[in-house]
Formats: structure tokens, C-alpha cells, sequence
């Protein structure tokens, strides 16, 4: 690993803020990295003070004013130039955040190959800001729509996507005319360390402004002062319904803008008419990957009553088949949970499961011995419970997979809207009927519904998010992008008269 962290640019302690020049000073305290796959600490990094946070943001100001005026095509090259050298660095990049946040090596490089891809959409998207035209009801006049950059745009990502959720916001940002300012988890510090170190040596080249990528590391004060100043128009926060309602609240209270991507309770229908095989595999690499620590985990099953045993009895003899360990090692399926609050967490969930009245299909447990000294790794477990439980209604962070019985695919649809999330859902059937009655807008009340394939492996093409608790915000594809730009509405009047719009007069 040392070898990784030399590649990246990563020190025994390194400092936490940056304008993409040179890193500040800070005396913020320290934000230690221990890995969850050995508890071994890796690297420290020093967090911001006020002092230095208001220094980066303005410089980023600053950038701004200059960055707006690069035509966005351009931008878009030095975005595929960032895609270009995340190509070169995605073997220690995925290895650093398989160690640091402990999800498998495979997921490390999947999610280094999402910001490859985000930053291959942005290129493109570079060349189409698209705007509108409409006809005037007034002679000699043209009437258009075209988009603006916002200013500085604030990014508050999550441990459990240490590189990839930053990416689609940054990417989209930059080419829009944006400037970022990113503030990584605590609890995955080093991933961000090693992104912007990234950047700047792209940027340097391009001679980009400085300010245009900067980092801000710290703890929940520093998300608080990204959600309170004014000179942020936009908060970009991934993380729970109870971080979210906090930056929600205190960027509508000075009228700002953001983008929530918050809680998931994701739920897979398994229907009578489905490929029983094919949706063991999606149902497992759902509720097990990343140790159930993403916000698209597969957290319901609701199955219906004619396969529901069968489905069980296969479903608990593919757990049995799971290899738990070092996530470095390709041939294991489950790594660690990120910390010991975590394995608390899940932990206490289980104990309100059983008080509650569910039963458990799997025990779930801590693993001990060589290999687990961090304490961090956990059995996925199995529980039958109804959708009414208070702890199904939570969303835990954790591989625990809660089974519902259900007999018609309206009752199946009212499990899987149940609750107060809404991000992902899916419904395994063979049956057209079921799958478009799923989709329509009867069906499923989540921003991602799924037919044959599971709630988790979102596509960057496609704009990612959720409703209801979710946050209701859009990151990534589609046309999420109009959510880091301005709206203006534009009427030229090229005649030699001035007609007032609705038929008014008004003659001096």
C-alpha cells in the first residue's frame, strides 16, 4: 500500500485544503484513516479552520470570473484530458479506495471507471447546453432561452462512494462554467487527497485558474459553513435523510439551491413469474455488495407466497456460499463495514429486528480471527419480518435483508412505496402486464425503477436520485446538468416599434 500512496502523491500526513495550487495551512485538527480491512492507520490529514475555508472559497470566487469565460467545448477537453489521467491512475486510485473504505477491489475500480465514464459524458455534454427558441406574440421580436453557470458549487460526498458521486457533480459543473469546492467524508479523506492531487496536475497544464477544483477537509462544521454562506448558490450533499434535512434547511434559508441525494430502502419485487436464477444473483449482489453500505442496497425482498420458500431456501444456500475478508483479495465477496460505529449499528438493528418480531432466516455475527483484527467485518444476514416494523422502516447501513411475503402485485407495489425513502426499486417478472404496471405511474414512487436487473449499478447515462426522504435532487446523466446553471429568458426586439406584451397600450 505504500507503494499505492507514493503513486497518488499521499504522505504519513498530509494537509486537508486546497485551491488546486498549493496546499494551506490549517490548524483544524487531525482526521487519522484507519483501514476497515486491517485497522491499520494509514495516513493523516489536516482539517480546515475558518481561516483557511474562507481563503479557498475566495479564491474560488475569484476563478469563477474567469473559468465562466473558457467557451464550454474547451472546458470539456480539459475534462477529457481529467478522464485520460483518471484511465492512468484507476489501478491505484480503485486499490486506495477498496483499502481505505473497504468495498471489494473489483467495486474500487468500478468506481473509478464511473468518473472515466461521467467525465465521457461531460465532453459531450460540453457541446450541447442546449437552450430554447419560441415564437413572440409581438412583431419583429425573437424570443430564447440559454443557460448560465451558477458560481461555486458545493459537494458534501459520502464515505461509501468515496470518488464517483464528487465526479458526476464536478464534471457536470466544470463544464457548465461551474467552479467546486468539495468537502470529502471524514471517514474516507485520503481518496480526496489523491483526486485533487489528480486535478492539479491537469489543470496546471491547462493552465486552469487556480480555485477552479478546491478541497476542504473536515469534519460536520465545515459542511455547516458550505450550507450557511451566500456565496455558495448550490449544495450538492450525498448522504442520510438526517444530514440532508440539516443542509436542506440552511441553504433554503438564505434562498440557495441543492441537490439532495439522501436515504434508500430498496426493495425488489420477486414474482411468481420470475427467472428464479436470475434474480437470486441480482438479490444477492444487492443486499451484499459493498457490505450493504450503498444507498441503492437491496434492503426488501418482497416475494410472492407461491415461491417465497423456494426463493428462501436458495437465498440462504448462496449466503453460505459467501467468501467474507480482505476486499483486496479478488476471490472474496463481502469486505468490511466502514467502522465500529457501523458494526454497533448493525448490531442494534438486528437486536430491534428480533424485539420487534422478526425472525431470522440467517444469523448474522462479527467475524473474528486472522484476517478480521479490525473488528469491522460482519455476517449479511437473512430476517422475515412485515413492512411495518419500525426497523424495516429504517434504513440501515449494513447487509441485513428483510423478506416480505406478498399475493398480489398491487400489494407488492404498496410494500415496495411503504416506506419513507424513495430511491431504488425493482421487479423481477417475466410477465409484461406486472413489469409496466411497475412502471407506470401506478407502480413504483422511486426515481430509479428497475425490470430484471436489481436496485443497485446505477448507469451514468441516466439521471440518479430519489423521492420523497431521497431528497428528490439528480445528479449524474440525463439532463441533471440544468441543475448547475441558471435559466435566463431572453426577448430581442429588432423592429422599430415598442408593442407591449397582452395588447397594452401605452401612449405618451
Amino acid at each position: 500500500m505504500q507503494q499505492i500512496l507514493q503513486q497518488l502523491n499521499i504522505q504519513q500526513i498530509n494537509k486537508g485544503v486546497s485551491t488546486g495550487g498549493e496546499w494551506l495551512d490549517s490548524t483544524g485538527g487531525t482526521i487519522e484513516s484507519y483501514s476497515p480491512v486491517d485497522g491499520q492507520l494509514i495516513a493523516s490529514v489536516q482539517q480546515a479552520d475558518r481561516q483557511a475555508y474562507d481563503a479557498v472559497v475566495a479564491k474560488a470566487q475569484e476563478a469563477f470570473v474567469a473559468w465562466r469565460k473558457i467557451p464550454a467545448p474547451k472546458r470539456g477537453e480539459i475534462v477529457r484530458q481529467v478522464g485520460e489521467a483518471l484511465r492512468q491512475y484507476k489501478q491505484p486510485l480503485g486499490m486506495l479506495v477498496s483499502y481505505e473504505m473497504g468495498k471489494s477491489l473489483q467495486e474500487g475500480y468500478g468506481e473509478v471507471q464511473e468518473m472515466i465514464d461521467i467525465c465521457d459524458f461531460a465532453v459531450g455534454l460540453s457541446r450541447q447546453l442546449y437552450g430554447l427558441t419560441m415564437h413572440s406574440e409581438r412583431p419583429l421580436h425573437r424570443m430564447y432561452e440559454q443557460w448560465h453557470p451558477l458560481g461555486v458549487v458545493g459537494i458534501i460526498s459520502a464515505f461509501n462512494f468515496p470518488v464517483a458521486v464528487w465526479s458526476w457533480n464536478s464534471m457536470l459543473a466544470w463544464v457548465c462554467g461551474d467552479v467546486c469546492i468539495w468537502k470529502p467524508s471524514e471517514k474516507t479523506p485520503l481518496c480526496g487527497i489523491a483526486c485533487q492531487n489528480i486535478i492539479a496536475e491537469v489543470f496546471k497544464k491547462n493552465g486552469v485558474p487556480e480555485g477552479v477544483s478546491c478541497i476542504v477537509q473536515g469534519g460536520r462544521e465545515v459542511g455547516e459553513w458550505l450550507s450557511a454562506d451566500t456565496r455558495i448558490p448550490l449544495v450538492s450533499a450525498t448522504g442520510s435523510t438526517r444530514m440532508g434535512k440539516a443542509v436542506g434547511a440552511a441553504v433554503a434559508a438564505r434562498m440557495g439551491r441543492s441537490i439532495l441525494e439522501l436515504g434508500g430502502n430498496n426493495a425488489i419485487i420477486i414474482s411468481q413469474h420470475a427467472d428464479i436464477d436470475m434474480s437470486l444473483i441480482g438479490a444477492v449482489f444487492g443486499a451484499v455488495g459493498t457490505a450493504g453500505q450503498r444507498c441503492t442496497t437491496t434492503r426488501r425482498l418482497i416475494i410472492h407466497e407461491s415461491v417465497y420458500d423456494t426463493f428462501k431456501a436458495k437465498l440462504v444456500a448462496a449466503y453460505q456460499q459467501l467468501r467474507i475478508g480482505n476486499p483486496l483479495d479478488t476471490a472474496n465477496h463481502v469486505g468490511p463495514l466502514i467502522d465500529k460505529d457501523a458494526v454497533n449499528n448493525y448490531f442494534s438493528a438486528i437486536e430491534q429486528c428480533s424485539r420487534q418480531g422478526g425472525t431470522f432466516a440467517l444469523e448474522g455475527g462479527v467475524l473474528k480471527g486472522q484476517g478480521y483484527e479490525s473488528g469491522c467485518y460482519v455476517k449479511p444476514c437473512i430476517a422475515e419480518v412485515t413492512n411495518e416494523l419500525a426497523i424495516v422502516q429504517h434504513e440501515t447501513f449494513a447487509p441485513i435483508l428483510y423478506l416480505i411475503k406478498y399475493k398480489t402485485i398491487e400489494e407488492a407495489v404498496a410494500l415496495q412505496n411503504g416506506v419513507p425513502q424513495g430511491l431504488s426499486s425493482a421487479i423481477m417478472t417475466l410477465n409484461l402486464r406486472e413489469a409496466e404496471y411497475f412502471l407506470s405511474a401506478a407502480g413504483s414512487d422511486c426515481g430509479i425503477a428497475n425490470v430484471n436487473i436489481g436496485t443497485s449499478g446505477a448507469e451514468i447515462g441516466g439521471a440518479f436520485g430519489g423521492e420523497k426522504e431521497t431528497g428528490g435532487g439528480r445528479e449524474s446523466g440525463s439532463d441533471a446538468w440544468k441543475a448547475y446553471m441558471r435559466r435566463q429568458t431572453n426577448t430581442l426586439n429588432f423592429g422599430t416599434d415598442l408593442p407591449l406584451a397582452q395588447g397594452i397600450t401605452f401612449d405618451l
